[in-house]
Order: structure tokens, then sequence, then C-alpha cells
């Protein structure tokens, strides 16, 4: 059973990769090329000579982008399969479709909107080379310690329930979820390297086509991983009415 949850739950994650793959063409890569220009004109600007492009702007804008995509994708998928796999029968009576879309929503909160909301998605000509090491470690160590308190919310609002009730303990547990996010998010180190003249529409719309991949992708995610599970744990009518 696990198995094939797996195998499905990697089948939905490149078939959403590829939904975010065409929202990210259409959205994010006009940006993308915005950004390069404005690079590539104060490089020049400044008398630096353009680097060299050792893979093409149509390769990276396509097959690149792409490739990237499918194993972000399929990765996602497979550990959402399992995840989803573990959740199921011990979060209540739920169906195996609300559960995914349910899964879906936690997982895009969890592991996109909270650690962008402090660093969000910059596109390039954005960012120092000598930050690059500190950038990557804050923005994981972000996206590690949502996971906590997400997994933290969960098990103090489950508590919560079994003694004060459904309603009372799930808002326990979203405002300690709000709480925790505030004191991390508080906590870790501002980075604002945006150049003044960047702009502001180029790095606003970059962000909103960046969230709008993700949108996409974990929202495509739970649509379709939810019947190809409930495929495996429904049985059907036929099946039913064959054993009667």
């Amino acid at each position: 059973m696990a198995g094939r949850l797996l195998a499905r739950g990697m089948i939905a994650g490149l078939l959403a990769a590829c939904l975010a793959f065409l929202f990210a063409r259409v959205f994010g890569e006009p940006q993308v090329n915005l950004s390069i220009a404005f690079e590539t004109a104060r490089d020049a600007a400044a008398g630096m000579a353009a680097e060299p492009e050792i893979v093409s702007r149509s390769v990276q804008a396509s097959f690149g982008l792409f490739t990237a995509a499918a194993l972000y994708g399929a990765a996602y998928g497979g550990i959402f399969a399992i995840v989803f796999a573990l959740a199921y029968g011990r979060v209540g009576r739920i169906s195996p479709r609300a559960l995914a879309l349910l899964l879906a929503g936690a997982g895009f909160l969890t592991f996109v909107l909270i650690p962008d909301l402090k660093y969000p998605p910059n596109p390039p000509a954005v960012g120092q080379e000598g930050t690059i090491g500190l950038r990557t470690a804050t923005y994981f160590e972000m996206i590690v310690l949502s996971l906590c308190v997400m997994g933290l919310s969960i098990l103090v609002g489950r508590r919560l329930t079994q003694r004060f009730g459904q309603w009372n303990g799930t808002l326990c547990g979203v405002g300690l979820f709000v709480v925790l996010t505030a004191l991390v998010q508080g906590g870790l180190p501002d980075i604002n390297e945006v150049p003044a003249d960047f702009p502001a529409i180029v790095l606003w719309r970059f962000r909103e086509a960046a969230i709008g991949m993700q949108i996409v992708l974990w929202g495509a995610l739970g649509l379709i991983f939810g019947p190809l599970a409930a495929a495996v744990l429904t049985p059907s009518v036929a099946g039913r009415h064959r054993a009667g």
C-alpha cells in the first residue's frame, strides 16, 4: 500500500511540476529577463566586462527550468505521499481527497509562505556574492523552524482538543502557531540587499510569480494526489458489488 501511494505521489508531483513550469514560463521568466537586463546595464555603466554564459538563457528558461521543476515536484510528491500515509486514519474521519488538500495547504504554509515572508525570493541582480552562504543558511533555518512550529502547534492543539473540544483546541493551536512564527521570524536576522535603483515593479512581480508558482505546485499536488490515493484506499462500487 505504501509503495503504491509513493508511486502515485511522485506522479502527482511530476504533473503538478508541469503546471508550475508553465506558470513560471509565462509569469516568472519575463521578470528574470528584466532583472538580467538591469544587471547587465549596471555592470556596463561601471565598466565591468560581461560574464560569459556557460548555459544560454534559452536553455535555462526551458530545459533547465523544467528539469528543476520536475525533480522538485517528484521529490515533494514522494515525501507528500509518505506523510499522507502516516496521517491517513490518524487525523479524524476525513476522506483521502480532503486530507490531501489539507496536507497540501499545510505544506505550502510551512515550506513556502512562512519562510518567504521572512526571506522573500529575489531575482538576479539582487543580493551580494559574499552573503550567499548566510542567506542560504538562514533560509533553510527558517524552513526547519517553521516545520518545528507547525508540528508543535498540531501536537498542542490535539491535546487541548481532547480537553476543551474541537473548536477551542483548534483555535489554541492556530494561536500558538501565529505567536511562535512571529517570535521565530523576529529572532532571525533581517537581510536587505535590494539595490536602491532596482525597479520596484520588477521585484514585486518576480515575487508574485515565485509565490504563484508554489501555489500552483502545491494546489495541483493536493488536487491530483487526492483522487489517486482515493482509488487505492477506497473500494470501488463495482468491486463491492462483485464481492457481494
